[in-house]
């Protein structure tokens, strides 16, 4: 299959990637993580829940083990395609997405927040301002301290290793970032685009989408949990 990857990013190894340069190959391999139970204990199921950029379902399904209705969302056709456990699943780029209804909580993880235009990030925002129910919350994952300067850097995955090899400054704030996957029968590389956000400029974008962030859910600040603000949402 042949990809159109955005500008500044691309992605190689075994199966269909997806234009952000990520192999659907790759994730559905990797087990999930804590974050559903991160997402769990600070806002309770049972809830409906627009997970934004939910990719091959890694947190899908163990959120709605954990008794949320969740509604998937991902711009990648062979993503969506693996994808079990939501209520329902939406094909859209999340900047662009539109359900006309709300939730009790919108997620947006995989360091999304961090894309590289500005522009991207705000629409982002836009669209969870969009969705969350009045008194609801908006989860958001941000990268942490020192994840661009702290490389080269690896560690375990399964039986292979993952690794971030390079964090170029392309200037304007923008760092190019290369990550490779490394299994016995398997290899992967990306290469994609963040923006550095300190705490304040990430708190600074969220106040801008007339989201205020509440509080953080862990001791690194990975986990951010916002609600509404006093606009009337039509950000």
């Amino acid at each position: 299959m042949t990809t159109t990857y955005r500008p500044g990013y691309s992605g190689s190894g075994p199966g269909d990637i997806t234009p952000d340069g990520c192999a659907v190959e790759l994730y559905k391999r990797l087990p999930p993580d804590d974050s559903p139970k991160i997402v769990a204990a600070a806002v309770p199921p049972p809830a409906t829940l627009l997970e934004l950029g939910c990719g091959v379902g890694r947190m899908t399904r163990p959120l709605a083990a954990l008794g949320f209705e969740v509604t998937a969302v991902d711009e990648s056709a062979a993503m969506l395609a693996e994808v079990t456990g939501a209520r329902d699943t939406v094909r859209s780029p999340i900047e662009r997405l539109e359900l006309g209804r709300t939730f009790d909580v919108v997620l947006l993880a995989s360091f999304l927040v961090h894309a590289g235009d500005p522009a991207v990030r705000q629409g982002l925002l836009a669209t969870c301002r969009r969705h969350v129910a009045p008194g609801g919350a908006v989860v958001i994952q941000r990268e942490g301290e020192g994840w661009h300067t702290q490389v080269p850097r690896e560690r375990p995955l399964l039986d292979g290793v993952a690794r971030i090899t390079a964090s170029v400054d392309l200037g304007d704030g923008v760092r190019e970032m290369h990550a490779e996957y490394v299994f016995p029968d398997a290899e992967w590389q990306q290469v994609f685009l963040s923006r550095p956000l300190t705490r304040a400029q990430f708190e600074e974008a969220v106040t801008a989408a007339d989201l205020r962030v509440e509080r953080y859910l862990d001791d690194a600040r990975t986990w951010a949990l916002a609600r509404a603000g006093s606009g009337d949402g039509a950000a």
